[in-house]
């Protein structure tokens, strides 16, 4: 693990002491970034869990990828720098399968999670259950049946516990959602990045950018124009 090379690579040159700050803006100038993207699998690379890859695709490759790999390298970086950290396996909808989704713990009070997409900039504090102001909106955490959801904005976006996890448990589902015809990554292209005021995405056959609060969508007519978007936006 290249403690300085992933630093240099969110562009972060603050205090290393695991406390709470460092948190936050570890977790914000990863989302600002390293983008969220699925791209491996049009192109017909396979996703492993393996912790040494997922470092090598954002470091060495400068790529991003989806919540098993970002999320996978965020942890090691955090326990490299003396954070406590586990695990989290979560479902992306209510009647959605177990490790659907992997979210951070980290020193036993923050919800980190840099691999969702369009969501909280900042870690949540999984000890309350009132509305937590971030500059991505407004988040809450709710309990209910015996698990806790996380609300952004008014959505549900992802259902989850506080069971630790092995890494490998996340497998059989990495390779579904990256081979179902089913898994929502297997049916369109994505590539998005959080920014200081909104967010480019480029999906599908759209660029979308929003900056505070005001939206614009950008056609993109042909597979050049979409590697060209990809290179100048992404740096890919």
């Amino acid at each position: 693990m290249n403690v300085e090379r992933y630093l240099a690579r969110i562009g972060y040159t603050g205090p290393r002491t695991a406390n709470d700050e460092t948190l936050h803006e570890l977790h914000r100038r990863h989302l600002l970034s390293v983008p969220f993207e699925n791209l491996d699998i049009h192109w017909k690379r396979p996703i492993d869990i393996d912790e040494e890859r997922f470092l090598a695709k954002i470091l060495a490759e400068r790529r991003g990828g989806f919540c098993y790999e970002l999320n996978g390298a965020f942890a090691a970086l955090l326990r490299a720098l003396g954070f406590d950290v586990q695990l989290l396996s979560a479902r992306v909808g209510q009647n959605a399968p177990d490790y659907d989704h992997m979210a951070l713990r980290v020193n036993d009070r923050w919800l980190a999670d840099v691999g969702f997409g369009d969501s909280f900039l900042e870690p949540l504090d999984l000890t309350l259950r009132d509305d937590q102001h971030d500059p991505a909106g407004i988040f809450r955490i709710e309990e209910r049946s015996g698990e806790l959801v996380m609300i952004g904005n008014g959505e549900e976006q992802f259902f989850f516990t506080l069971i630790p996890r092995r890494l490998e448990e996340f497998a059989p589902m990495c390779r579904w959602q990256q081979t179902a015809p089913e898994s929502h990554f297997t049916q369109k292209r994505v590539c998005s990045v959080a920014t200081e005021h909104g967010r480019i995405t480029l999906t599908g056959n759209r660029l979308i950018v929003s900056d505070r609060g005001v939206r614009t969508e950008t056609p993109i007519a042909s597979e050049e124009e979409w590697r060209a978007a990809l290179r100048e936006r992404f740096g890919f």
